[in-house]
């Protein structure tokens, strides 16, 4: 029987055998309470603190502005509710684009709900923030901007330094956060480089454990604790410090930046072979996101078959060994075309035929190969049982 084959990392990774290692000590002896002061606590505190001089040290910035949370999601979450509860004195204004992960989108929306005003900025075809529409979008009110590295769903790498640049040469008082969640183990990240005061990242996406993540904030940058009830993470997030999460999360971030360069060469290629097979082996195919693999993540190929629905696809996929995506795996119940496939501007008789294929550090070109074996017969079979036109 032939192994299935794993195509969703965007979605999770499993995690890396070396990273199992370095956090078994602290769910086993180093298990005490980092905040407390004897020897148990101090040992634990210990593997904290190198986590988190790790993790800095990688994205470019200091231990002190690293605060580890429970993943990206709630790395988001603290990073807009945090300046925007800071800053309302100064002003109400939020600027985000319309294909951002609903991490941030629905954060926003509460936001809205409390008062505050945003702008959700258009993207070209490819999924590309117009910084035309951010410049005309700044104000006097604006106190923050969100724009992601990197997207889930088509991969399309945002000009981030750009953005902010565009957001500093307006002048005033404007963080600026963006959600690396996608992108972070997959591109360097460097926070100055960048140009931003607040970053997200998650473990889980590459090759750590689920449950970890960290929020960059850059020093004196406006910010309101959102979780209240202790001191951790100097008064910035309450909560006893989940010691082996936060180890496991910068020992991946560790490996993946030490082997950026030999893991991207393997997935680029791989990556290439099905952007440009399986447009011409699926009659009725586009791909979604950028054409220019420099500006798409090197594991993510995205498409969109006419006239068929996405989940019908993947349900074949499934039975023949392969597991797949349609978007992201936090809306794989909505019934709903991706809010970002609608933001891009893809026509309506693709919508719901959405393919999201991202490669990992198992996949070989064995497993592309019977893909696209199996792929055309799939889109063909369920075409021939649903017709639509």
């Amino acid at each position: 029987m032939e192994r299935r084959v794993y195509l969703d990392h965007a979605a999770t990774t499993p995690v890396d055998p070396r990273v199992v290692s370095a956090m078994l000590p602290y769910l086993t002896s180093a298990w005490g309470n980092a905040s407390s002061i004897y020897a148990e606590a101090r040992e634990a505190r210990k593997g904290l603190d190198e986590a988190r001089r790790t993790v800095a040290e990688i994205l470019g910035c200091k231990p002190n502005e690293i605060i580890f949370t429970s993943g990206g999601t709630e790395a988001d979450n603290l990073a807009l509710r945090g300046v925007a509860m800071a800053s309302r004195g100064r002003g109400d204004h939020i600027i985000t684009t319309q294909v951002e992960h609903h991490a941030v989108l629905h954060a926003c929306e509460a936001l809205e709900r409390e008062g505050f005003r945003v702008t959700y900025l258009p993207v070209d075809g490819e999924g590309i923030v117009r910084l035309d529409a951010l410049r005309g979008a700044l104000d006097g009110a604006t106190t923050l901007v969100s724009i992601m590295l990197a997207n889930n769903e088509v991969g399309a790498i945002e000009p981030l330094a750009e953005a902010a640049r565009a957001v500093r040469e307006r002048g005033g008082h404007v963080a600026f956060h963006t959600d690396a969640v996608q992108a972070a183990g997959a591109l360097p990240i460097d926070v100055d480089a960048l140009g931003v005061d607040l970053l997200s990242i998650a473990a889980h996406k590459f090759y750590g454990p689920k449950g970890a993540g960290a929020l960059f904030v850059r020093q004196r940058t406006p910010f309101a604790p959102q979780t209240v009830g202790g001191s951790q993470e100097r008064t910035r997030r309450a909560g006893t410090e989940n010691v082996a999460g936060a180890v496991g999360l910068a020992t991946a971030l560790r490996l993946a930046h030490d082997e950026m360069a030999a893991r991207n060469a393997r997935l680029i290629a791989m990556r290439d072979r099905l952007l440009a097979e399986i447009p011409a082996r699926v009659p009725g195919t586009i791909v979604t996101g950028p054409r220019d693999g420099a500006r798409r993540l090197p594991n993510s190929a995205s498409f969109a078959f006419e006239h068929v629905e996405g989940e019908a696809v993947l349900l074949q996929l499934d039975l023949l060994g392969f597991a797949a995506s349609s978007g992201s795996a936090c809306t794989t119940a909505s019934l709903e075309p991706s809010h970002v496939l609608v933001a891009m501007g893809v026509p309506e008789r693709y919508l719901r035929g959405s393919l999201r294929l991202t490669l990992g550090t198992d996949n070989t070109m064995d497993d592309i190969d019977r893909l696209l074996a199996a792929l055309p017969d799939a889109v063909a079979r369920i075409r021939a049982l649903s017709p639509a036109g």
